[in-house]
C-alpha cells in the first residue's frame, strides 16, 4: 500500500540549478519489505522543509531548501522516509514538501534541468549578441547633446536608451545617472556583451557605454568622433551594470 501511495504521489519537483546530491552511486539490491529501501530512491525537497531526528519527535535535524536531495534509506510507513544526511540519519515526510523519485527518475530530472539551463544560457547569449550587433550599426553616427535618434545624432545616454529599446525592447531611463541605478551592479571581470559601463569623476556619473566583448565598448563619445568603439578601460568606470536580467 505504501508503495502504491508513493507511486501515485511521486512527482517531479522543479529542480532549479544545482542540487546538494548525497547519493554515492553505490549499487543496491531491489527494494525490500513494505516499500522503498536500500538507497534505490532519492527524496527531493520541493520547497523549504524540515528533516527530523526521528519519526515520533519534533526534534529538528536540519532545515532544507527547495532542490536539496537525499538518499532514501528505508520506507518507514505512513509517508515517512529514513534518509542519509551526511554521516547522520534523518527522517522526512512526503506530506511535508518532499517528493520521492527513483534513481532513474532523479538522474533524468537532473539531465533535464541541465538541458534547460543550457538552453537558457544559449538564449541569453543570442539576445546579447543581437543587442550588440544592433548597436554597432550606428558607429560613425554624429554626436548631439540631448540627442536620442540616429537621424539627428546621439548623446551617450540617448544612444544607450535608443539601442536598448529598439534592439531588444528593454526600456531605459534617459540620463546616464538614472540609467546607472537600473539593473544589478557587477564587477568588471563578470561583464558580458550588452552590460553597461558608467564613467565619471569621483562618484558623479557623466558618461555611459555598452560593453561589446573583446575588451571594448561602443558609445556616443564626442562631437568629433560621434559613436565609436573604445577600450572598456579608456577611463576607469565607476560602475558596471547588468540591466538584462540574466
Amino acid at each position: 500500500m505504501i508503495r502504491k501511495q508513493l507511486q501515485q504521489g511521486i512527482r517531479f519537483a522543479a529542480l532549479c540549478g544545482c542540487f546538494a546530491v548525497l547519493y554515492s552511486g553505490t549499487a543496491f539490491g531491489a527494494p525490500k519489505g513494505p516499500g522503498i529501501k536500500n538507497g534505490n530512491y532519492v527524496a527531493v525537497a520541493g520547497g523549504n522543509s524540515t528533516i527530523y531526528m526521528s519519526v515520533n519527535s519534533g526534534d529538528v535535524l536540519k532545515e532544507v531548501k527547495a532542490g536539496e536531495s537525499y538518499q532514501v534509506r528505508e520506507d518507514e510507513g505512513d509517508g515517512w522516509m529514513e534518509i542519509q544526511v551526511g554521516d547522520q540519519v534523518g527522517y522526512i515526510s512526503t506530506e511535508n514538501g518532499f517528493s520521492v523519485l527513483s534513481l532513474g527518475e532523479y538522474e533524468a530530472s537532473q539531465e533535464a534541468a541541465k538541458a534547460q539551463q543550457a538552453a537558457g544560457q544559449q538564449a541569453s547569449e543570442e539576445r546579447r549578441k543581437t543587442l550588440v550587433n544592433f548597436a554597432l550599426q550606428f558607429i560613425g553616427c554624429s554626436y548631439r547633446a540631448a540627442g536620442s535618434s540616429p537621424a539627428t545624432g546621439f548623446d551617450c545616454s540617448g544612444f544607450i536608451q535608443y539601442v536598448m529599446q529598439n534592439g531588444i525592447g528593454v526600456s531605459m531611463n534617459r540620463s546616464s545617472t538614472t540609467q546607472a541605478s537600473q539593473g544589478v551592479a557587477i564587477s568588471a571581470d563578470l561583464m558580458r556583451p550588452g552590460d553597461l559601463l558608467f564613467y565619471g569623476s569621483g562618484s558623479h556619473i557623466n558618461h555611459v557605454a555598452m560593453y561589446i566583448g573583446d575588451g571594448q565598448v561602443v558609445h556616443a563619445s564626442t562631437y568629433k568622433t560621434g559613436v565609436k568603439v573604445s577600450p572598456w578601460n579608456y577611463r576607469a568606470p565607476i560602475r558596471v551594470v547588468n540591466v538584462l536580467g540574466d
